[in-house]
Parts: C-alpha cells; sequence; structure tokens
C-alpha cells in the first residue's frame, strides 16, 4: 500500500548553506538522501513554494514542502516473534527488542524480524510504512523502540525525529576507563574499504553524541550515551574512534581486554559476551496526540 505523508519545515541556520537534497537529509534523518533526490526530481519538494533542484543552495528561513511517498508493509508475513512491550496506546507503542533480533527485513533477513513480529500482534500496522517504526537498532544492540500505531502518529513522531525533539539515552559497557563525560562531534559515513563498516570521516554526516561517566571499574566504563543525530553504529562508531570500543563489539572492537588478575565470573563473563554491551534504556518524547 502507498502512502503519501506532507512535510513542512522551515530551513534553520543548521542546514543553511546546504544543497537542498544534504539539507532534508540532514532534517529527515529517517529518509535517505538517494530517496530524497528522487522526491526533488519527481516534483515532490517545493522550495519557497517554488519547483526546486538536488544542486540548490538554502537559506535561513527557507520554506520547504516535501511530498513523501512511502510503500507500506503489506506484503511482509506476520510471524510470532519474541519481544516485550512496555507502554501501550491508541497512538502508539513502545517495544523492548532483544539481542540478536534484526528491525526490518532485508538482504539475508526476509523473516523473524521485529516487523514480522509488530504485524503479527497488530495487524493495523500493515498500511503503516515499516509496520510504524519511527528509527531503529542494531540487531545486537537491546532496548527501546517507538512504534506509530496511526498515520498521524506517524507522521509526527518522524518530525519529532527529525527535528531531534525525541532524547533517546543507552547504556553502554566500554573498554577502558574514561576520566570523565564529554561529547563527540565528529561525522560519520561508509567505510570505503569495507561497505558493512561505519567509520569516522569528514565528508560523512554529521553525528553528535554525549556521554556521561555511570561507574568505572578497573579497566572497563559505563556510560550513559545520548544520540543528538541518529546515524548508522553512531555511538559504536564513535566510541572505538575515542578509543573505547563497545565491549563484545566484533565489528567496531578490539581484543578482549581484562583487569589485571581479574576474578574467574568476571573472566567468564568478558570471555562468553557474544554481543556489544549496549542497551537503549530510556526514550523522552512528546505523546503525538
Amino acid at each position: 500500500m502507498i502512502k503519501i505523508r506532507h512535510h513542512e519545515v522551515e530551513v534553520t541556520e543548521a542546514e543553511a548553506g546546504l544543497r537542498l537534497d544534504k539539507a532534508l537529509s540532514k532534517i529527515f534523518s529517517d529518509y535517505s538522501r538517494s530517496i530524497i533526490k528522487g522526491w526533488i526530481d519527481a516534483g515532490r519538494v517545493k522550495l519557497n513554494s517554488n519547483p526546486c533542484r538536488p544542486r540548490d543552495i538554502v537559506t535561513s528561513g527557507d520554506t520547504v514542502h516535501l511530498t513523501a511517498v512511502l510503500e507500506g508493509t503489506t506484503g511482509l508475513a506476520p510471524e510470532v516473534v519474541d519481544f516485550n512491550v512496555v507502554h501501550i496506546d491508541e497512538a502508539c507503542i513502545v517495544v523492548d527488542k532483544p539481542a540478536g533480533c534484526v528491525v526490518h527485513p532485508g538482504a539475508g533477513n526476509s523473516a523473524h524480524t521485529l516487523v514480522n513480529g509488530l504485524l503479527y500482534r497488530y495487524p493495523e500496522l500493515t498500511s503503516l510504512p515499516r509496520a510504524g517504526l519511527v528509527h531503529r537498532l542494531d540487531k545486537n544492540t537491546s532496548g527501546l523502540l517507538i512504534v506509530a500505531r496511526t498515520g498521524q502518529a506517524y507522521q509526527r513522531l518522524v518530525q519529532a525525529m527529525a527535528a531531534r525533539e525525541i532524547k533517546r539515552v543507552y547504556s553502554a559497557l566500554c573498554n577502558g576507563r574514561f576520566v570523565s563525560g564529554g561529547t563527540i562531534n565528529e561525522a560519520v559515513g561508509r567505510d570505503p574499504k569495507n561497505r558493512t563498516r561505519m567509520k569516522v570521516r569528514s565528508d560523512g554526516r554529521e553525528a553528535i553524541t554525549h556521554y556521561r561517566v555511570a561507574t568505572r571499574f578497573r579497566a572497563h566504563t559505563h556510560l550513559e550515551v545520548s544520540l543528538e543525530t541518529g546515524r548508522t553504529h553512531q555511538i559504536r562508531v564513535h566510541l572505538s574512534h575515542l578509543g573505547h570500543p563497545v565491549v563484545g563489539d566484533r565489528k567496531y572492537g578490539s581484543r578482549l581486554l581484562l583487569p589485571p588478575t581479574p576474578d574467574s565470573r568476571l573472566d567468564l563473563c568478558l570471555r562468553g559476551f557474544t554481543r556489544q554491551a549496549l542497551h537503549a534504556q530510556r526514550l523522552e518524547f512528546k505523546h503525538p496526540t
């Protein structure tokens, strides 16, 4: 099923001076730049009520009208998938995704995803893009996700995410000892040598991560991490860039780090950790009704 979403946004100082397609991909982080460029080329975007091109430069105060054409999730098979629901009402659901569960069907993961499970429990989500999911988590990251139940709620939540009005807080266990908290403001893009990895690169997309120390251990630190942007693998890439990869992260991590003379239980725990120690623990957002 095809869904039409109408958006109207005003360009801020943060996007001023950028190409239109790049500015919109920054504002609407849930849509890829290539999809946005296609909508511009198709005439579905107006800049100050006028036709526009992807390469047009925007200025602060410009008004952009975007007509997003989205495919619903008709055709995906509802399946029983294990996940917990921590909140539900008439407009939205908050689910707790277990580690190991893929969020969206894709190459190599056509079934048994969170989307399949949502469609099984809530058939009305069939009419919504991505079964109402407003954001995503990596396969081996556990934690909270927002799911819209109506078209209006989906539009409002997607806009709130684009405007950075939804606060996402994670719990992360990292190698090494942090002295204090801080902010990482390093652009992230695809690694040209390995397309399944991301890396810090000057020509990447803006990525901002805030962190504070929750607990220090002898060889590790428990961090509370909040996202200002939401790039693929952002927390994992940023912490690895600092030299403190997330424990258990096989893609961005390093060798196993153990403190001197570790307790046998700690040794077994760290050696047996099979996924990154990253959990989406808290969400703060304005209810969409």
